[in-house]
């Protein structure tokens, strides 16, 4: 969920002429993640290396405001492509049943370790699950802005 206020400030921070739609702003607790969408026919490696040095000057002033790491990427045709991201661990606590479906996933070739076949689960689910997810989150945001309104 991104708020307005950040979703503001890098549409001001961003150049207008990088990309052909306003920037879209994704984040979490951990990071900030801006994908615009290049021209057809900008190769995203030359976008990449011709704005280098403003993108690094936008993140920093980023990171300072609102105390998360910057990421970027461009929307190409269809095709997402992320410069930089984060990879941050989680920790959890499975049970064997859970244990068993990593490790049929890791015995399948479908997965290296445990940590990647969780990161597979948890992308297939994203992937299958959008409109739902979405739901949830939309669902959550109602919440907390009837609890801000708070009892009259």
């Amino acid at each position: 969920m991104v708020e307005n206020s950040t979703l503001t400030w890098f549409r001001n921070a961003v150049p207008t002429e990088w990309f052909t739609d306003p920037i879209d702003v994704r984040a979490d607790r951990d990071e900030i993640v801006a994908i615009g969408v290049i021209p057809d026919g900008v190769d995203p490696s030359a976008f990449r290396e011709a704005t280098r040095s403003q993108r690094i000057a936008i993140a920093a002033l980023a990171e300072a405001k609102f105390d998360r790491k910057v990421s970027w990427g461009v929307q190409a045709s269809n095709d997402t492509v992320l410069f930089t991201h984060l990879n941050v661990p989680v920790m959890t606590r499975l049970r064997i049943d859970e244990r068993a479906v990593l490790d049929a996933l890791i015995t399948g070739g479908i997965a290296r370790s445990r940590s990647e076949a969780l990161s597979w689960c948890v992308a297939l689910v994203g992937k299958h699950q959008h409109d739902w997810l979405q739901e949830l989150v939309d669902a959550a945001e109602a919440v907390r802005k009837v609890r801000e309104r708070g009892p009259a």
